[in-house]
């Protein structure tokens, strides 16, 4: 009989590698959005922040996955 499992290893770490990636690529839109702020005139310097918060929204729900991809491994 043959292992059933023998490619979840390469699965979880495509999978942690990819959502990694997906943390990066989003942690490095909120410190694009937040020097879009900064440098937002007064009219669009509200659009700017919640463009930012929704940036930060965002890498907050990727670090969570990556967390969860961990927090399974150990498991």
């Amino acid at each position: 009989m043959f292992p059933t499992n023998v490619s979840t290893p390469s699965f979880a770490n495509h999978y942690r590698a990819e959502a990694l990636e997906t943390w990066r690529s989003a942690a490095l839109v909120v410190s694009e959005r937040w020097r879009t702020f900064l440098e937002a005139e007064s009219e669009t310097r509200r659009w700017a922040f919640a463009s930012y918060v929704a940036a930060l929204d965002a890498e907050e729900a990727a670090a969570a996955d990556v967390a969860g991809l961990y927090s399974r491994k150990a498991a």
